[in-house]
């Protein structure tokens, strides 16, 4: 009988830390190589940690909710018979999979799973977590619409959909458009494991399932709910509360009349969509326009590094994606090399990516200047917090019709949009991000079409 080890794994080139948010498995479980024990977070990115071998979990060294370093085990596997500790497959060869998952990388295991999956996951064929979810609460995955790559139903699909027939069946007269037949039964002694904000439903709207457990937030006298910190939670409220302790913050706005551009993209987003199967939002054109203002003012793009200001060579934006209560913000690398399309295509895929739960540590590593789409909610004014190590980021607010003076003498509705700035008063001083700010407003209203060209 051979017993390995799994251990942290390093989850991107300057993580060194990572904290169980889940465990996916309990002792005694079979499981298949490949298949995700447990789900691990850090400051940079969230991960499912796979199997290297087929097994028994044996034991589990580590509890949900701490912190260890890399390279600490985290579980014991009972290999199963025929198998050794080398990863190995019958024939004696490591496969790709194999070498990632052995050395440790998860983040290349993970690109190597993504280039694969259309061949390995279509719709029918579901996960291990996903098939015992759906067996300890009789859910009919059929009824299930997957949101992961390709239509796979994932994890977050499956408590999603629980916690909507919870909800239907607590409150009288409401129905569920997700709610399965009355026919369809889930034991109420079975056990949910906790769900956080990156890994699925948020722990307050999650069913009352439980029975002989403390319910995921617990209500007060007085009907206050107290919902527990979730790992990611914690470490955003760290970030932020860093960034406002460390950076002296200053903030700046101007108005932009995009009018041009809300015509523009209204003559070319039919043809684009049939040419590249999503949607032209207006954040590409925002972007490539960031691009070119970063290049003539690169003070907006550095940081403070204790005794010098360093300039980033590389233009890399940050996008910050809502999903799942938690806000995510990978990166378009190499941004300024990109046309509006490009930026576009870089964007929609990093998007549906996150939506999915398949970011990559790198897909979040070396952002130099972030932007933040604020108006997708309806916002007309915001203070962004900076997003450190940078020295600035940039919130593009609703477009809204106003009415504007054109001239001395006449007054139209226009398509107005706030351009909000917030920047670390120790790079730069008022100056220089005005002066940034101006040359969005001069690329952004007059909209050279073959600068913006689609």
């Amino acid at each position: 009988m051979t017993i390995i080890e799994v251990t942290m794994p390093k989850l991107g080139e300057s993580v060194t830390e990572g904290t169980i948010a889940r465990w996916l498995v309990a002792v005694g479980d079979a499981v298949r190589q490949y298949a995700p024990l447990c789900e691990v977070i850090t400051d940079k990115v969230t991960a499912e940690v796979p199997a290297t071998e087929a097994g028994v979990l044996e034991a589990l060294l580590v509890p949900e909710g701490e912190t260890v370093p890399v390279g600490t085990p985290i579980a014991r596997l009972r290999l199963a018979a025929g198998a050794d500790a080398g990863g190995k497959t019958l024939d004696g060869e490591a496969n790709a999979e194999d070498r990632a998952i052995r050395a440790g990388d998860v983040a290349a295991f993970d690109v190597h799973r993504r280039t694969n999956d259309a061949g390995k996951l279509p719709r029918g064929r579901y996960s291990p977590a996903v098939r015992r979810l759906a067996e300890a609460y009789q859910v009919d995955l059929g009824q299930i619409r997957g949101t992961g790559e390709h239509g796979r139903i994932t994890r977050r699909d499956v408590l999603s959909y629980i916690a909507a027939v919870s909800e239907a069946r607590e409150v009288p007269g409401v129905a569920s458009e997700t709610a399965p037949p009355a026919s369809t039964s889930m034991p109420v002694d079975s056990t949910l494991p906790s769900a956080s904000p990156i890994s699925g439903t948020p722990a307050a709207s999650q069913p009352s399932v439980r029975k002989g457990t403390e319910p995921a937030g617990s209500t007060s006298d007085t009907g206050d709910v107290r919902r527990p910190i979730s790992p990611v939670r914690r470490r955003i409220a760290e970030r932020m509360t860093e960034s406002k302790h460390t950076a002296p913050h200053a903030w700046m706005m101007v108005e932009v009349d995009v009018t041009r551009l809300v015509r523009y993209r209204q003559a070319v987003k039919d043809e684009f969509y049939r040419r590249e199967g999503f949607n032209l939002t207006f954040l590409p054109f925002f972007l490539k326009a960031v691009t070119i203002a970063l290049r003539r003012h690169p003070v907006l793009n550095a940081s403070w590094d204790g005794d010098a200001i360093v300039l980033k060579r590389a233009i890399n934006l940050s996008v910050a994606v809502a999903h799942d209560d938690v806000l995510y913000v990978p990166v378009i690398k190499g941004a300024d090399g990109l046309s509006v399309v490009g930026l576009a295509r870089a964007l929609n895929d990093l998007v549906q990516r996150t939506k999915s739960g398949r970011l990559a540590p790198s897909d979040i590593e070396g952002g130099t200047f972030t932007v933040n789409n604020t108006g997708a909610f309806g916002s007309v004014l915001s203070m962004p917090i900076i997003n450190p190590p940078q020295a600035a980021i940039l919130s593009i607010e609703a477009i809204t019709k106003r009415p504007v003076v054109v001239d001395e003498a006449t007054i139209a509705i226009r398509d107005m949009v706030n351009l909000t700035l917030s920047l670390d008063h120790r790079v730069m001083d008022g100056a220089a991000a005005g002066a940034f700010l101006k040359t969005l407003k001069t690329l952004l209203e007059p909209l050279d079409e073959e600068t913006f060209a689609i």
